[in-house]
C-alpha cells in the first residue's frame, strides 16, 4: 500500500522558481505530492526543463513568466492564478533580488522601488490575493524567503535589498498574528550566503571565501539545504511554529 505523501492534494505557488532556493523547493513541494505553480522571471529554460522534471516524477506543474519588479508583471500573475481558479494552499514568497549592487548615494529613486517592489510589494500583493481562499477554506500555509541581509544590513550596496527583506520579516510577524485564528501559519526563512546563481552575479570569489571562513561550518550553503526548511515549515510536523524567522546560514549569524 502506497504511503500518502505530505501535500498530496494540496497545490503550492513558489515565485521566483527557476532557479536556485526557489527551483529547488518547487521540486521539494513536488516530490512531496504538491502540484506547483512556478512563477519566474527570465529563466525560460531551466523553468521549462523544471516543470518536465516535475511531470516526468509523476507529479503536477505550471509556469508562468512575469517580472514582479513592475506592478504590471504582478497582476499579470494575479489574473493567470484567477482565470485557473487556483486554489493555493501553500504560498512560497521566494522572488527577489538586490537587481544591481548600488551603494547608497549612488541609489535613485526609481531603482529602490523597483527593488522594493520586487522583494516586499510583489509579496504583499500575492499574499493579500490568495488568502481570500485560505480564510475561507481555514487552512493554508505561507512562507516568505527573506535574508540574513535583514539582520545586518547586507554588504555594501544593498541598502535597498536587505531593508525590503527586513520588512518581510515584519510583515510575517503581522501576517502570523491576523490570520492564525483563520487556522493559517505564516513563517519566513532567512538564509546565509548559499551557493546559487544569485551569488555568482553579485558576489566576488574572494567575498565568497571570506563568508566560508566566517562560517563556523566553514562553507557556504546550498539550495536543498533551504528547500529542505521551507517543506518543515509547510508541513505538519510545524503545525505549532507560527511567525518565526528561521535562520539558515551555517552559524555565520546567531540570534
Amino acid at each position: 500500500m502506497n504511503e500518502k505523501k505530505p501535500f498530496e492534494g494540496l497545490t503550492a505557488l513558489v515565485t521566483g522558481a527557476s532557479r536556485g532556493i526557489g527551483a529547488e523547493t518547487a521540486w521539494t513541494l513536488a516530490t512531496r505530492g504538491a502540484s506547483v505553480l512556478i512563477h519566474y522571471h527570465s529563466g525560460h529554460e531551466p523553468a521549462a526543463q523544471l516543470v518536465e522534471r516535475i511531470r516526468q516524477s509523476g507529479g503536477e506543474a505550471a509556469a508562468i513568466s512575469t517580472d514582479l519588479s513592475q506592478s504590471e508583471g504582478i497582476h499579470r500573475l494575479l489574473d493567470w492564478l484567477e482565470e485557473r481558479h487556483a486554489a493555493v494552499d501553500i504560498l512560497v514568497n521566494n522572488a527577489g533580488s538586490l537587481i544591481q549592487r548600488t551603494r547608497f548615494l549612488e541609489m535613485t529613486e526609481e531603482l529602490w522601488n523597483r527593488v522594493f517592489t520586487l522583494n516586499l510589494t510583489s509579496a504583499f500583493l500575492v499574499t493579500q490575493a490568495v488568502l481570500h481562499g485560505m480564510v475561507e477554506r481555514k487552512s493554508g500555509v505561507i512562507v516568505n524567503i527573506s535574508s540574513v541581509a535583514a539582520r545586518f544590513g547586507g554588504g555594501l550596496g544593498a541598502i535597498a535589498y536587505s531593508s525590503a527583506k527586513a520588512a518581510l520579516s515584519a510583515m510575517t510577524k503581522g501576517l502570523a498574528r491576523e490570520f492564525a485564528p483563520f487556522g493559517i501559519r505564516v513563517n519566513a526563512v532567512s538564509p546565509g550566503t548559499i551557493d546559487t546563481n544569485y551569488h555568482a552575479q553579485f558576489s566576488t570569489p574572494q567575498a565568497l571565501e571570506a563568508v566560508a571562513k566566517a562560517t563556523p561550518m566553514g562553507r557556504l550553503g546550498n539550495a536543498a539545504e533551504v528547500a529542505d526548511v521551507v517543506a518543515f515549515l509547510c508541513s505538519d510536523q510545524a503545525r505549532f511554529i507560527q511567525g518565526q524567522v528561521i535562520e539558515v546560514n551555517g552559524g555565520f549569524l546567531m540570534v
